[in-house]
């Protein structure tokens, strides 16, 4: 297990670094300390997460995200400083996985940092679920593979397991606070601001339109549904 840290400020890092020496002995961090440095290391260390703070000198946290999702699907947390909630919903939008907020407790760290390798590895479907296919869009659950008219569509965890549990309820209107429960975790069950911007990059990768949306269908003010489309 492999973890890089990208920040400039030394005491984030040796507190990163310590809190997982104490709490994950086995668990090897590397860290940046420019957008840049955290680049080049990440296609030299391959890690399994990147812990990447927005403000950085020269190209910022938001820069170095984008470039990343453009190779990796690899598990992002983003470190934002209190208050600063555009900054929050800006990470998620261009690809962060989630974010934790400075001053952070290191436990909390750590279980986000969990939780977020939970998603990735994606233990949802059974091998023997059947296939599902709804208008042009198909998921075949053993593969975990999403093809939209014969295409494939590249979704991360997160994306995989919000079209997963929708389309296994597919017809039924689902509560923001059960969606966030079965993807994020019971402490997740308020982040309503946080499910909403990945529905957004959902329906960018499979709705025709995603303004006016065919397959995920807003509930406003309860939740969203899935229409299965002959």
């Amino acid at each position: 297990m492999k973890v890089l840290v990208v920040d400039d400020e030394p005491d984030v890092v040796e507190v990163v670094t310590l809190t997982f020496k104490l709490h994950w002995p086995d668990c090897q961090v590397i860290a940046a300390h420019s957008g840049e440095s955290a680049l080049d290391l990440f296609c030299v260390e391959c890690p399994d997460v990147v812990i990447l703070d927005i403000g950085l000198p020269g190209m910022n946290g938001f820069e170095v995200c984008r470039r990343l999702r453009q190779i990796s699907d690899i598990p992002i947390l983003m470190l934002t400083v209190r208050g600063e909630e555009l900054n929050k919903v800006k990470g998620l939008e261009i690809g962060a996985d989630d974010y934790i907020t400075k001053p952070f407790s290191p436990l909390e760290l750590l279980a986000r940092v969990r939780a977020v390798l939970r998603r990735a590895e994606m233990p949802l479907p059974l091998t023997a679920a059947p296939d599902f296919s709804s208008g042009d869009l198909t998921i075949n659950f053993a593969s975990h593979e999403v093809t939209l008219r014969g295409k494939p569509v590249k979704l991360t965890a997160i994306e995989y397991s919000l079209l997963f549990h929708l389309v296994r309820n597919a017809g039924r209107i689902l509560p923001y606070g059960t969606l966030l429960t079965k993807v994020w975790g019971y402490g997740y069950r308020d982040e309503t601001d946080t499910l909403k911007v990945h529905i957004a990059r959902l329906r960018e990768k499979i709705e025709d339109d995603p303004h006016d949306p065919k397959y995920i269908r807003t509930a406003r003010g309860i939740g969203y549904q899935f229409c299965k489309i002959p």
